[in-house]
């Protein structure tokens, strides 16, 4: 079975990486998985407001201490390096915009300083309180999870209206990785179902892809299949690898869910797979 391309990998240019997951070692991971191509979309995160950005009046940005500004020229001097390296690996150029609806401005400057072949665009924080707060487990205990999951979808349609900068919707349900089951129970896709469907027919009307996300808890295929039904024409893969071994990280679990879904994959081994 040939393995789709894995469009969000992380490597040592986000800002949670570590410096041993360099773009090499990811590469070298890639072509022992025979996959046909790797996206290296690095975080692009922010810790105030710019002058250009869509931000609501009074609302301050949360503590990101770990947060620092991706190294635009080092980055893509990297990924030229590989291209040369690996020349049978196709190699795209991304990033992971981090609420690219509020850092509007902040995120365009950085799409203006290089080329960038594939854009991610995520929602790792909400409104709470007048904060942009990150997406954690301290946040859950502090907060209703059913209601923190509702008003996260909620701005996710947001971020899709909002910005038209990123081509791909990553892990469209993050906050799903925090969920306190041993407090509440499972999380259960069913009974935010309306949700989801909000957002995918809110993203499918963009012509936009939806990523699956290997990272996260996968997928079912019902899940996959409401995106289907909303209007979903494209369907991305990700590993959201930090680390080299992670890298197309149960690709082929991902692929039967999609199948089952009604997606395919195309002529084209790079391409998105469609219905």
């Amino acid at each position: 079975m040939m393995l789709p391309s894995d469009n969000h990998v992380h490597t040592r240019w986000s800002w949670d990486t570590a410096g041993t997951s360099t773009m090499e070692a990811t590469c070298r991971r890639a072509v022992e998985l025979g996959l046909p191509a790797v996206a290296f979309t690095e975080h692009v995160d922010f810790t105030e407001w710019g002058d250009d950005d869509a931000a609501t009046p009074g609302m301050a940005v949360g503590d990101r201490p770990r947060v620092v500004p991706l190294d635009v020229d080092g980055y893509l001097a990297d990924i030229e390096g590989c291209r040369e390296m690996f020349p049978d690996l196709r190699i795209l150029s991304g990033i992971e915009a981090g609420e690219p609806h509020r850092f509007s401005g902040s995120v365009a400057a950085v799409l203006a300083a290089g080329r960038f072949d594939r854009v991610l665009g995520s929602l790792h924080g909400i409104p709470v309180a007048g904060r942009l707060e990150g997406i954690t487990r301290r946040l859950f205990a502090e907060h209703d999870p059913h209601d923190l999951v509702r008003r996260y979808f909620a701005d996710m349609v947001t971020l899709i209206e909002r910005s038209d900068v990123f081509t791909v919707l990553a892990h469209c349900d993050y906050p799903r990785r925090y969920w306190p089951a041993d407090r509440v129970g499972a999380y259960r896709e069913n009974d935010f179902e309306e949700h989801y469907r909000t957002v995918f027919r809110t993203l499918a009307g963009t012509g936009r892809a939806l990523e699956i996300n290997t990272k996260s808890p996968l997928a079912s295929v019902d899940l996959v299949r409401w995106w289907w039904q909303e209007g979903g024409g494209a369907v991305s893969f990700g590993s959201d690898a930090h680390q080299p071994a992670h890298v197309g990280n149960r690709f082929d679990v991902a692929v039967d869910i999609v199948e089952a879904a009604g997606f395919r994959s195309g002529r084209d081994p790079f391409d998105f797979w469609r219905r």
